[in-house]
């Protein structure tokens, strides 16, 4: 996939899919692959989802942008526009149509969701992409929402799950596992101690957290899965800086992995993060989860 972090002009005629598609979620996807199969080279023109949350402000973000451009690289696209947001923040609704999705990404289809509004202050519509479309030459592709137990999958929707712990739900509405794409950095080794060794994944500010506590997990390192106990959270028994996705992957025995970018996914919610009397108590706690987040993932 050929990737323009910037308005760089395309030399070939597009279908391109227009979104923040934060999550890439089963609607995100139907969208895009409705720009595949004609003669166009299929595309995305989308944003760094990363530093959407300029001073704090906006959503959680879902998806970091590696992740999210290894993904639609894995969907079929070829060619990607993924740039800052303030890059066109304050261009009109008809200036980014005939300036970027005409002359920039030579767009002869352009698909989008039901509810997609683009321009400064988002005061384009769809009506007023397919009229413009008529006008400059290329045609439109809305897609309805993908609907599951009768509501549409939505961001917002997987957002809300997450945050509640339901953990599985939003993972049918992503059509795959949420996971955490972050490196390994090193940590107090209280869990080595224990014995209980764990990889350390400390959660960025902006990115999503799901409601604090213990969660079945399946840890990615270099393609090989492993099944563990992710705490996620900021460890109230023995302190933490910050907001951290700590796993013990119980049948690991391979190399150190600090300073790796590891996938570890979360599949199942175990129980609510708490304080315990000592480590003692913490220790057992930690075997019982191991039991419960073994049954989690053997059901998979």
């Amino acid at each position: 996939m050929k990737l323009y972090q910037d308005l760089h002009p395309s030399g070939e005629d597009t279908a391109v899919a227009l979104g923040v598609f934060d999550g890439l979620h089963m609607g995100h996807r139907r969208v895009i692959t409705a720009a595949m199969g004609g003669p166009e080279a299929p595309a995305v023109f989308t944003f760094q989802t990363d530093i959407l949350r300029e001073g704090g402000k906006g959503a959680p973000v879902l998806l970091p942008q590696d992740r999210k451009l290894e993904l639609l690289g894995e969907l079929g696209v070829e060619l990607c526009w993924s740039i800052p947001f303030s890059l066109i923040r304050e261009m009109e609704a008809e200036r980014f149509v005939r300036e970027v999705l005409v002359g920039v990404c030579r767009a002869k289809r352009v698909c989008c969701g039901f509810n997609f509004h683009f321009g400064k202050n988002g005061a384009g519509s769809v009506q007023d992409l397919v009229r413009l479309g008529d006008e400059l030459g290329f045609s439109v592709t809305v897609q309805e929402p993908v609907l599951l137990a009768g509501k549409p999958v939505s961001s917002t929707r997987i957002r809300s799950l997450i945050a509640q712990g339901e953990i599985e739900e939003a993972n049918r509405l992503l059509g795959r596992p949420f996971s955490y794409d972050f490196p390994v950095e090193h940590g107090r080794q209280l869990g080595r101690t224990l014995g209980f060794p764990t990889v350390n994944q400390p959660i960025p500010p902006g990115f999503i957290l799901p409601r604090f506590g213990v969660y079945a997990a399946l840890v990615d390192v270099g393609g090989e899965k492993y099944y563990g106990v992710a705490n996620v959270g900021v460890k109230p028994t023995v302190g933490s800086d910050g907001p951290l996705c700590e796993t013990w992957m119980p049948d690991y025995h391979g190399r150190e992995l600090y300073g790796e970018t590891v996938r570890t996914e979360l599949h199942g919610f175990v129980r609510e993060e708490r304080r315990f009397p000592g480590l003692s108590e913490l220790h057992e706690q930690i075997l019982r989860d191991r039991e419960t987040a073994k049954k989690i993932i053997y059901k998979l």
